[in-house]
């Protein structure tokens, strides 16, 4: 049955990790595999790993740091991060990642979708989309940590790739990246409407309150957040956190 799932999210950034605002000025927040083990430790849902130097680079995903961190890992993995063909994908699920996120690639190449989903099922593509809002209204899709515009509208392209196989959307917001104030709620309104797809909101999150709104709102969902894991109080000290099992209890509404 599905539930709503927390979901940290990561960005590695000359193999270290980072934490970004509006998808600018990474800062260095430690070591991937340590926060990895931080998190086994605290039982999350799922987490969430982008390399965000891959694709901007042209370069091939880093192997060996996929698989240092899966083999740490006691809970499922997505990866996302200079993914372009199947064999590539097949390469990573091969050391031992559960979900691949695809993001640039399929705008350029939307079959690919369908070309993993048809090899390792559905449930294992995930579909990102960098979405800033347009100076005149309205939103577009952007690539290269949200450097190039591509004037893709993103609520026509998740109904293309819902329909060539993918399992799962995750939208993400630039503008609100790093911020701490709160998601994107009309982009995530509009989105929910457009496509049937579990989906992920990221981008902006602060505070549990947060979270416990997007779910109440829309249950099934799937929350994800960056500075939110990873900085603690007002002066953003660095310090891995996840919401204990009360906590989340309160969020899902269980008592």
């Amino acid at each position: 049955m599905l539930r709503p799932r927390i979901i940290p999210s990561l960005l590695i950034h000359d193999n270290g990790l980072v934490k970004t605002v509006n998808f600018k000025n990474p800062k260095y927040v430690g070591d991937p595999i340590n926060a990895v083990k931080i998190f086994n430790e605290k039982k999350v849902d799922e987490l969430s790993i982008f390399d965000i130097d891959a694709t901007v680079l042209g370069k091939e995903p880093n192997y060996s740091l996929i698989e240092r961190l899966a083999s740490q890992s006691m809970m499922p993995l997505c990866y996302g991060g200079g993914v372009k063909t199947l064999e590539q994908a097949q390469r990573i699920f091969s050391l031992g990642i559960e979900k691949i996120a695809l993001s640039s690639a399929v705008l350029q190449t939307p079959k690919l979708i369908t070309e993993i989903s048809e090899r390792v099922g559905a449930q294992s593509v995930i579909v990102v989309l960098d979405i800033k809002k347009k100076v005149f209204g309205g939103y577009e899709v952007c690539t290269h940590n949200g450097r190039k515009a591509t004037g893709i509208n993103p609520f026509k392209f998740v109904e293309e790739a819902q329909k060539l196989g993918a399992g799962e959307i995750v939208i993400n917001s630039i503008d609100k990246d790093g911020q701490m104030k709160g998601y994107d709620l009309d982009l995530i309104d509009k989105m929910r409407e457009k496509t049937t797809l579990p989906m992920t909101v990221l981008g902006g999150a602060g505070s549990l309150g947060d979270i416990e709104k997007i779910i109440d709102k829309h249950g099934v969902i799937g929350v994800a957040a960056g500075s939110l894991f990873v900085f603690k109080g007002p002066y953003k000290a660095v310090l891995i956190n996840y919401p204990t099992q009360l906590e989340k209890n309160k969020i899902f509404k269980i008592k």
